[in-house]
């Protein structure tokens, strides 16, 4: 064991060419924190309210039909953000949904939603794109402050017990299958194949 230990000292003490293993690997450690530091930096200043209404297509749209509704100003003080509803809390999947989110800088860019006539044209194929992703993921985003574990049923409207209990029953429903028209306008549903929307005051 002391000689693997010898061995292994001797490596890292060895030189590569200038310098010594020991000297690259402390240099790459410290790189490397200076690296994650700095990514980690960018990545949570793109995740904040400001960043998101920063170019007019949000901040002229949907942040401003935000500011109507319960989520913005309500009883208990509790506002939700854009990353709130939008990205979600866990590391992995936030990544993820940063490099989707990816694809809108190129909407920026070419000026895809860039008025709000081209806003309104598009407005239901991104609706659909942001409910089929609540869709998926069981709309974690809601969970992380909705949970159905903390919900007290008898001090919701019987209506509203009834379809928790079910969708709690297994019912194949989440959160976004009622809510859609919680934080934004809906857009023009002629002909769509949902339910109505649940909207809660």
């Amino acid at each position: 064991m002391r000689r693997l230990l010898r061995r292994g000292w001797q490596v890292l003490r060895s030189p590569s060419t200038r310098f010594s293993l020991g000297f690259l690997t402390l240099g790459g450690f410290i790189a490397g924190v200076m690296f994650w530091g700095g990514f980690n930096t960018a990545l949570e200043a793109t995740n904040t309210e400001k960043f998101c209404v920063s170019c007019h297509e949000m901040h002229d749209n949907v942040y401003q039909e935000l500011k109507s509704t319960i989520h913005w100003s309500n009883r208990s003080g509790v506002r939700a953000t854009c990353p709130d509803c939008h990205v979600p809390h866990e590391w992995t999947r936030k990544i993820a949904r940063k490099m989707q989110a990816s694809k809108e800088v190129w909407g920026k860019i070419f000026g895809t939603i860039s008025t709000q006539e081209k806003f309104l044209a598009m407005r239901r194929t991104l609706a659909e794109h942001e409910w089929a992703r609540l869709k998926a993921n069981d709309s974690l985003e809601c969970r992380n402050c909705h949970n159905y574990t903390s919900m007290d049923f008898t001090r919701q409207s019987p209506r509203a017990a009834k379809i928790h209990e079910q969708a709690l029953g297994g019912g194949g429903q989440t959160c976004i299958d009622c809510h859609k028209g919680i934080a934004h306008r809906l857009p023009d549903m002629t002909g769509a194949q949902y339910g109505p929307a649940v909207t809660v005051e």
